[in-house]
């Protein structure tokens, strides 16, 4: 029997809407764009006859024309994937439509179901979503032509780049702002053909566009055929999973497992996308899943998924699988840390693509959670590897120049009217590039991604070395480049030892790989990873991690075998230091902190890790946090006089309207230093006689100034502390996660010899909770979620005698954990680590999440502007 494969799921799905996508122009938003990028889409779409790929937000005029040759007509055929509900990408397809004006058949295809869209409360459609977009689409799409013809005819001689505005009816409420529906200005060639075939009437337009609306599961971002997250800009991704309330932390995060039921109309869009996606996957994966769910919302969810099963799925000849859903939140404290993982630090060093365009969900008066957020920002997963760092040396035979006279070329015979002002620009680019400044231009050009989908299909490189640690990810790099140059017959001299790798001897090899263009297209793969790998190994992030890891073992080890007060003199060290660092580099006028030494974000990320360890292991020690009054009272202090002393290291969401008062009062010190240091240099005789009768005036104002400027510094000190105060109530509800979680309490996934150096001990959650069930102990707070059949056995069938066993999840030979909130690489390894030792070769796993998550990451879910607090 096949193995259980992700990717290929993902592109089998691809196959199967063939003949929808075939000759047509392809439209993918950011998140399909993720998601088609990371299981090696793009050369499976063009062998079904694709004949272009575009992006759906940043669409312009030359998307009318890229598919163009001799023999053929401009696209008349347009198909949209979109990895978000109808309502956010309908502005979007609404532009696209009136861009392509010879289109007549349109497809769209979204990730979200119909019934994911009518059970979620700020979508305006209903039980018949598909069915109901498809004639509003139609409806809106004749508003528009109809009144560009009504402008076209009012103003003589206007363009196609006139402004055509929707009135607030319907769906036109979608649009965020007017120029998002702006027509973009097409090229000549493209008005001659839209002269010589117009739109007759607005009453014909119905029956020449035809609009048809599917369901495309299979958007999801596989890392390998076992483990995927979902893309960071989609509805599933985005949407919050908890509202504003005792028990949540963070948007982004399951509330904390209190044991107390949810009301029906309480549940959060998260869950509900969830749930259906799962279903939808396991659908598409032919499994028959058995349901098992850790956690608040993980039980929330798996409802859900049983209230959609019917007994038509469970009669299907399909395969059978354990679902396992977990709450992030029962393990905050992994993906807080500084594992090693290459995957991992990589993610954390690398730049990530920036967001163009933000989706606003509709603000619906029905349903609603209060005091909760429209959508949840994520980090994108779309890193930028920067080639171009490494590819601009002298040796390297790149040509620029070649490239832009090709695209100046391009231009000059696309629309000879009125391409001068970017052949201008071009020009100027060319003259730029013999600067030594690095060029935008040139870092969008040669900024990589972890696949590269031009030569080889899927992940098989970011797949070896997922579950791998830095060391032995970057042996495999070095052995793959090493592989790579005899394939090329290229030397390289470079002195290289056996069970090392290091940046000086990749470098050069990633330089001499890359030297001409067809090994560069040939080895794009290996010499992206190898570039991530450099990024990561640059001493500027390795230190930055090391010293992260070196912290979080010195916090590890103080709060398991001291007290809680040598474990907050160790986090108040930290916070100390790191404000030495921020004054360090204000006095030379940067902004970064030195290498290897920890920012003031950093130490707040490790005070994060240090109080939940501490309410771990000290429970008792304060009468509401984990320290004494005393011990968490230095603490404070510490964060205040670092906060004073430079406001700019600590740009967090709490200190929201204080940063102004405080940069403020730091120029209105160093000013008044500055003034007593040149009044000690001033010689008395410089004084005139004139001016000794005007002393006593200038005390009384002196005095005066100098009350409102104390009344001024104490307000602004009160409100600071304040501000504290409340980031340690905020502290403290972190530390009562063992306490407040319920399946934490009887402390079941603690390690039974919790002394320094047990590697058990060092385990995350998803390790533990693994060889818990692997090894067919009980699991506490574990709830199995009966299907169809197991229900009826529940309820009629017991009066007969007839009894359904509980299944175990160990009996299960494919097991698919997901962690609602989030995984990190270190998990990937660990999980992989509990399998090999369970003894049961014969289980497939697959791992899933919400999304990757690094440290960063998490102090913004939990400090940051996509926290609660």
């Amino acid at each position: 029997m096949a193995l259980v494969d992700v990717t290929k799921s993902c592109l089998d799905s691809i196959s199967q809407i063939s003949e929808h996508i075939e000759g047509s122009v392809l439209y993918l938003d950011a998140g399909s764009t993720q998601s088609f990028q990371f299981m090696g889409a793009f050369p499976l779409l063009l062998n079904h006859g694709v004949r272009a790929v575009c992006s759906l937000e940043n669409m312009c005029s030359l998307d009318t024309v890229v598919d163009w040759n001799a023999n053929s007509d401009p696209g008349r055929k347009v198909v949209v994937i979109t990895s978000r509900l109808l309502s956010d990408a309908h502005r979007y397809i609404l532009r696209c439509l009136s861009t392509h004006q010879a289109v007549r058949c349109c497809a769209v295809f979204t990730s979200i179901s119909e019934v994911a869209h009518s059970a979620y409360a700020d979508s305006p459609l209903g039980t018949d979503a598909f069915l109901e977009y498809e004639s509003l689409l139609v409806q809106d799409y004749e508003e528009l032509v109809r009144k560009g013809k009504e402008n076209s005819r009012q103003t003589e001689g206007s363009n196609l780049k006139d402004e055509i505005k929707l009135e607030d009816e319907g769906w036109s409420r979608l649009a965020s702002s007017e120029e998002d529906l702006c027509r973009p200005k097409a090229s000549s060639r493209a008005r001659d053909f839209i002269e010589e075939n117009p739109i007759a009437d607005t009453e014909d337009v119905g029956k020449k566009l035809v609009v048809s609306v599917h369901h495309f599961p299979m958007i999801l971002c596989p890392f390998s055929p076992r483990v995927f997250v979902l893309p960071s800009e989609g509805s599933v991704g985005e949407a919050y999973l908890s509202g504003e309330h005792e028990d949540a932390l963070s948007p982004g995060l399951p509330p904390l497992s209190t044991g107390l039921p949810s009301d029906g109309d309480d549940i959060p869009p998260g869950a509900t996308l969830t749930a259906n996606f799962l279903y939808h996957l396991a659908a598409k994966m032919d499994l028959k899943m058995e349901i098992f769910s850790l956690g608040d919302l993980s039980k929330t969810v798996g409802k859900v998924m049983t209230d959609m099963s019917s007994l038509y799925d469970v009669g299907r000849r399909k395969r059978s699988a354990g679902l396992l859903l977990v709450d992030r939140t029962l393990d905050l404290l992994t993906p807080c840390c500084h594992g090693d993982s290459l995957v991992d630090c990589m993610f954390s060093s690398l730049p990530r693509r920036e967001k163009t365009t933000s989706f606003t969900h509709l603000k619906s008066s029905q349903t609603q959670l209060k005091h909760s957020p429209s959508n949840l920002e994520r980090a994108s997963l779309d890193v930028q590897i920067p080639l171009a760092k490494i590819l601009r040396e002298e040796d390297c035979n790149t040509d620029h120049f070649r490239l832009l006279e090709n695209i100046e070329a391009f231009l000059c015979g696309l629309d000879s009217e009125n391409s001068a002002p970017q052949v201008l620009d071009l020009i100027n680019l060319k003259n730029k590039i013999h600067n030594e400044e690095p060029l935008q231009f040139e870092n969008e050009l040669f900024s990589g991604f972890f696949v590269s989908t031009e030569n080889f299909r899927g992940t098989p490189y970011l797949e070896a070395i997922l579950d791998r640690r830095t060391k032995d990810g970057t042996i495999l790099v070095k052995k793959w480049l090493q592989e790579a140059l005899r394939r090329e017959k290229i030397t390289v001299n470079v002195k290289s030892r056996p069970g090392f790798a290091t940046k000086s001897e990749l470098q050069p090899m990633v330089k001499a790989l890359a030297k001409t263009q067809s090994s560069l297209l040939r080895n794009k793969g290996i010499i992206q990873l190898a570039a991530a790998a450099l990024v990561a190994l640059d001493e500027s992030n390795s230190a930055r991690w090391e010293a992260f890891i070196s912290a979080e073992k010195i916090l590890n080890v103080v709060s398991v075998g001291e007290t809680s007060q040598s474990l907050a003199a160790q986090i108040g060290d930290l916070i100390n230091k790191s404000a030495l660092v921020g004054l360090h580099g204000q006095k030379n006028g940067k902004l970064e902190a030195s290498q290897g030494l920890l920012s003031f974000q950093d130490a707040l990320l490790l005070m994060i890790s240090g109080y939940i360890l501490a309410g771990e292991n000290f429970p008792t020690s304060g009468s509401e946090g984990p320290f004494s009054w005393q011990e968490e009272q230095l603490l404070k202090d510490s964060i205040v006089e670092a906060i004073l002393e430079n406001p700019s290291i600590a740009k967090l969401k709490f200190l929201h309207g204080l940063m102004d008062e405080l940069e403020t009062n730091l120029r209105k010190i160093k000013s008044e230093e500055s003034k007593e240091t040149s009044s000690d240099q001033i010689d008395i005789d410089d004084f005139d006689d004139d001016e000794w009768g005007k002393w006593g005036d200038e005390d009384v104002d002196n005095k005066d100034n100098s009350k409102e400027q104390v009344y001024g510094d104490m307000q602004l000190k009160l409100e600071l502390r304040d501000r504290v105060d409340s980031l340690f109530k905020f502290l403290h509800k972190l530390s009562s996660l063992k306490s407040r979680n319920i399946p934490l309490k009887d402390g079941a996934f603690s390690a039974e010899n919790n002394f320094s150096g047990d590697p058990y001990a060092s385990r995350g959650l998803l390790y533990k909770l693994l060889t818990r069930i692997l090894s067919k102990n009980d699991v506490p707070g574990l709830e199995y979620h009966s299907s169809t059949v197991g229900q009826l056995f529940k309820s009629g069938f017991r009066r007969f005698g007839l009894r359904q066993a509980k299944p175990s999840l160990a009996d299960q030979n494919i097991i698919l954990v997901f962690v609602i909130g989030g995984i990190n690489g270190v998990e990937v390894r660990e999980a992989q680590e509990a399998l090999s030792e369970s003894g049961r070769p014969d289980i497939e796993l697959i791992l899933g999440g919400t999304t990757l998550l690094t440290p960063d990451d998490m102090l913004d879910l939990l400090l940051g502007k996509s926290s609660y607090f």
